[in-house]
């Protein structure tokens, strides 16, 4: 398996790593900067370095308001049965499609804790993606945590609003969290590692645990007890439902003008 990526940047590079690590191909790197490709990834600084190459998919990793300039110089080389992989955000399969034929496509939908291998990347494989095609795109999202394959393009837009956009939305929830334990009277590196210890590891409970969220919040709350009178405040009048529904709302209605 021979695989061009054409870009290489913070989420691309972190994600080649690991490809690099656990997907059984040869990887080459387009980039104008070779220091930023990974050891062990070949490197191409423009199509001449590639003459007579053929690869069996071609991954766009380039900012998606420059696929239109600079991929195209590269379609020649994917094989006659080889594939798109696209991790390009609001460039939707029809565009690719516009750009460089009708080729098979496949659109990943990463986040950014791909970087760590705990990312949720979103698939859609458009019908011309044969059952080799969708494969190789399985490997690739799982090498950087999960997968999981949607039935439309459209799907994907609410994914970039749940998770792809949703490691922003912690770190804003975080961001706060830590600010009101700071008011408590607690030092930033203290408060931060009160913070963060405590998401993660409640997280983790809920990761294992087959109860409902609501099961476990209720486990924490005694009547009348400190946890209940945090949670009364932070649901009161409905805010936080309110303002999640808006917060994921108006990342989706973006994700849909973008694409």
């Amino acid at each position: 398996m021979d695989i061009l990526m054409v870009g290489c940047g913070k989420m691309g590079g972190a994600m080649l790593r690991r490809w690099l690590d656990e997907v059984p191909a040869r990887f080459t790197a387009v980039n104008r900067t070779p220091g930023v490709i990974p050891d062990g990834c070949g490197h191409a600084g423009s199509p001449d370095a590639l003459a007579g190459r053929s690869f069996d998919a071609i991954i766009i990793a380039v900012k998606p308001q420059q696929i239109e300039d600079v991929v195209p110089a590269y379609a020649p080389f994917l094989a006659a049965n080889g594939c798109y992989i696209s991790i390009a955000a609001g460039f939707s399969v029809a565009s690719l499609k516009r750009a460089f034929g009708d080729k098979p496509m496949v659109r990943i939908m990463p986040n950014l804790p791909a970087l760590i291998g705990r990312g949720v990347n979103g698939l859609y494989a458009d019908p011309a993606c044969t059952a080799d095609h969708r494969d190789l795109a399985d490997k690739l999202a799982r090498a950087a945590g999960s997968a999981i394959w949607l039935d439309s393009e459209e799907e994907i837009d609410r994914i970039t609003a749940v998770a792809g956009s949703g490691s922003g939305y912690v770190f804003e929830i975080a961001r706060s969290y830590v600010a009101a334990a700071e008011r408590l009277g607690f030092t930033p590196d203290t408060a931060r590692t009160l913070v963060l210890e405590t998401m993660a590891g409640a997280v983790e409970m809920a990761l294992r645990s087959e109860e409902s969220l609501e099961e476990l919040r209720n486990s924490v709350m005694s009547r009348r007890g400190t946890t209940e009178a945090g949670i009364n405040a932070l649901r009161r009048d409905g805010l936080l439902d309110r303002l999640m529904t808006e917060t994921t709302e108006a990342a989706y209605n973006r994700a849909v003008e973008l694409r």
